[in-house]
Order: C-alpha cells, then sequence, then structure tokens
C-alpha cells in the first residue's frame, strides 16, 4: 500500500531545487580544489531515541575535515534544534547555509553551529 506524500515533498535520496544549486556550489568548490568532495545524504546521526538527523551534504574538506552542510531557503525552529543537538554531540562541524534570493543580491549565507 502507497502512503501519501504532502505536496511538494520529495522522496529521500531526491534533491529539491535549494539542493540541487548547493551541488553545483560543492561542484564549482571541487573544480577550484576548495574541497575534496562531497555526499548528498550520505550519514543519518542518532541524535535521540527515535531521532534521526540526515545532513544534506557531508563535504570533505583539503585537511581531510569532515563538515555536514545543512541546505535551508528558510530554517524552521525543529531543523535549528537538530542541527544544534548533532553540533553538540559530534565531533564534525555543522555549516547551516541558506540560499539568498536574487533580488538581495543571490549567493549564499553560512552560519556555524558548534
Amino acid at each position: 500500500m502507497k502512503h501519501p506524500r504532502a505536496k511538494g515533498r520529495r522522496k529521500p535520496g531526491e534533491m529539491n531545487g535549494t539542493e540541487r544549486k548547493m551541488a553545483e556550489h560543492l561542484e564549482a568548490m571541487k573544480a577550484r580544489k576548495e574541497i575534496i568532495d562531497y555526499r548528498f545524504e550520505a550519514v543519518t546521526l542518532k541524535l535521540a531515541k527515535d531521532t534521526r538527523y540526515t545532513p544534506d551534504f557531508m563535504v570533505i574538506m583539503p585537511d581531510g575535515e569532515i563538515q555536514f552542510w545543512e541546505v535551508k531557503g528558510f530554517w524552521r525552529d525543529d531543523a535549528k534544534v537538530k542541527i544544534k543537538v548533532a553540533a553538540a554531540l559530534f565531533p564534525f562541524v555543522f555549516i547551516g547555509c541558506r540560499l539568498i534570493p536574487n533580488k538581495r543580491g543571490g549567493g549564499w549565507q553560512f552560519e556555524v553551529f558548534e
């Protein structure tokens, strides 16, 4: 039996438009050797019993550091709580990436969670 999905929801493993734009940004960074590689939804972290978090991108930096990048058009409270909890529990760098609309100059705004 198929479970209905809300309109606008994507299947796990499929990028939405904002995530595709970030993948393009990461490809450019990779070409410039600013990062070694990246993977989409490569890791799921267990935050608590029955609570998991799958960051959008795992990014490998030139020095071998692993970062997890979460891409948002805007932040919901529950998403911010999850990334903050993940940053407190795991020894990785967590970065929130918000797409800036073209009418406001375009590009990305980055926020590091520690």
